[in-house]
């Protein structure tokens, strides 16, 4: 009696992109979460819609090539309902309005996912950490600082999709300035900069014990906290991711923004744990694709369990 033996199913592919201030990333991801066909592209500051001339451009040229199951877009600004950009900052001009995923679905003729870079960054986490069944807030510090919320299985954002924008809070009548304009990895890279020293290197130099990097760095670190705090009382998450490029510091920031929480919250009173984001560069692509890698996993398991 001959046995057919099923052929091996095909890994499906997605393109992801990245959409930043400065500069766009993509890849193509399948599955496995494995990587081909990287690339980046500057955003031109989005002059003449130079961004999505280059999603499309960019997805054309793929498709080309490879057959793909779907397109995933990580954005700066707030996305709205219908995968148009609902509110965007002055870091990326003309951007508000901007389509994205009706043209890329009407050119592709595909399934097209677009989420704010900080929702995608946790979905990238939250995916490839274990973190599925956990309540997980993200603030991820730079140019700006961003924040995204995981509970129940989905992100939390709000009811105008304008929830967890964490640089606007705490606003300082005083200094006309809010929590991201006093906090950002940006205004520590400002503050060291007359010292001809780099964030890195002051952290390096605060590390080897001098006292007046410790002392600029422990400043930042209170301002940060601040923020954290306020999330920690609002939403009482298991866990606060960390991310943007200052994580890389790992643990020693993460004993900098707990010694500041033991002075701003009550004795006792924070469960939180802060967790520095491992995905790195790689976790808004793979959050854009996080949609679509959901729905097949629970397709697989509506068809096991009939």
């Amino acid at each position: 009696m001959l046995v057919k033996l099923e052929e091996p199913k095909m890994s499906k592919k997605f393109l992801a992109f990245d959409v930043g201030g400065t500069t766009i990333k993509y890849a193509v991801i399948d599955e496995q979460l494995n990587f081909t066909d990287t690339g980046k592209v500057n955003t031109e500051q989005n002059r003449n819609g130079h961004i999505l001339k280059t999603l499309l451009q960019i997805s054309q040229t793929i498709q080309e090539r490879i057959e793909l199951a779907g397109i995933g877009v990580s954005t700066a600004g707030i996305v709205g309902r219908d995968g148009s950009i609902q509110y965007a900052g002055p870091t990326i001009p003309n951007y508000i309005g901007t389509p994205i995923k009706t043209s890329l679905a009407a050119q592709a003729n595909l399934s097209v996912s677009v989420v704010n870079d900080v929702d995608a960054a946790l979905l990238g986490e939250v995916f490839t950490g274990q973190l599925v069944n956990q309540d997980v807030y993200c603030m991820a510090l730079g140019t700006g600082i961003g924040g995204a919320h995981y509970r129940n299985g989905k992100i939390i954002s709000g009811a105008h999709g304008q929830g967890n924008s964490v640089g606007y809070t705490l606003f300082d009548p005083q200094t006309n300035t809010n929590y991201e304009q006093r906090a950002s990895t940006l205004v520590l890279e400002r503050q060291l900069a007359d010292k001809g020293v780099t964030v890195i290197d002051a952290f390096e130099k605060a590390k080897q014990g001098q006292a007046t990097y410790e002392s600029i760095i422990e400043r930042w670190a209170n301002e940060v906290a601040r923020g954290i705090a306020e999330v920690v009382v609002l939403f009482d998450p298991d866990y606060i991711v960390i991310g943007g490029a200052v994580s890389a510091q790992g643990q020693y920031l993460i004993d900098l923004f707990n010694k500041q929480l033991s002075v701003l919250l009550p004795p006792d009173f924070n469960r939180t744990t802060l967790k520095i984001a491992q995905q790195g560069n790689q976790a808004q692509l793979i959050g854009a694709i996080v949609p679509f890698l959901k729905k097949n996993k629970e397709k697989v398991n509506e068809k096991s369990i009939d």
